[in-house]
């Protein structure tokens, strides 16, 4: 390792990276630190309006950066996200599939259309989002996706239970993903984080969150920040001997 091979390792200069959900939260935090790297950054979701601002955000960082409004659920308008970046970037390196739908019901009082939307945004979406760029991924040099789970994928989890089986499979799929495309030089991880301090977290009764600090060995909710080392890590050359691994970003939640 020499000094010019080091800084290379989370330098991400001249790739092109889609972050749903990149508008607020997780996604936008690993969006700000894309651009900082070096990356251009399609942020996406279904607020046209915070897709715009993130992109101004990131632009006024530095970075080289725009907003597509996007519903995961939606098949055309995950087409439409990834045509519009390959035409307005010439290609895309990186796919983070980063949008989560947190709608929870109880078990024994479901609804199908709850249960079909959920499945929608946190399961087929990413999925079909990574089909659809993998022409564009197989061209890359360095192409990479990270589907972002979460920590209740591995734990009893009966108030979530739609949520958490949905990125139980998002997990499933991202080693038969890893498997698959390592032929065609496509790494494929996921990484599930804890409790982070983010809106959807915070939605949550007070004595709910309390009980996700406490859950944890280290007795605090993460800040959206604490997201950013671990996706560069999983995305970049510094993890290019990494593929179909889940990296738990949790605090010590779950026990191994």
């Amino acid at each position: 390792m020499d000094d010019s091979a080091f800084r290379r390792l989370f330098d991400l200069t001249d790739r092109v990276a889609i972050v749903t959900g990149g508008t607020r939260g997780i996604g936008l935090a690993i969006a700000e630190g894309y651009v900082l790297a070096g990356a251009s950054v399609v942020v996406a979701s279904r607020d046209a309006d915070a897709c715009e601002r993130a992109a101004q955000h990131l632009t006024a960082m530095g970075g080289n950066a725009i907003g597509v409004a996007t519903h995961l659920g939606d098949l055309d308008s995950v087409a439409n996200l990834v045509e519009t970046t390959a035409a307005r970037f010439n290609g895309i390196d990186i796919v983070v599939n980063n949008a989560a739908n947190p709608l929870a019901q109880e078990l024994g009082a479901m609804t199908a259309a709850a249960f079909d939307k959920s499945m929608a945004v946190n399961l087929r979406g990413p999925v079909f989002l990574v089909q659809q760029a993998l022409p564009y991924l197989e061209r890359s040099t360095h192409a990479a996706v990270l589907n972002v789970a979460s920590a209740g994928a591995f734990m009893f989890s009966p108030n979530i239970a739609i949520y958490s089986a949905a990125k139980a499979a998002l997990v499933s799929f991202t080693r038969s993903m890893a498997a698959a495309y390592a032929d065609r030089g496509i790494r494929v991880n996921a990484l599930a984080p804890g409790a982070v301090d983010t809106r959807m977290v915070r939605n949550n009764p007070p004595e709910f969150i309390a009980g996700m600090e406490n859950a944890a060995l280290m007795r605090r909710l993460a800040g959206a920040d604490e997201m950013v080392g671990p996706a560069l890590l999983l995305t970049s050359d510094a993890g290019s001997f990494i593929t179909g691994q889940v990296l738990l970003a949790d605090g010590g939640l779950v026990a191994h």
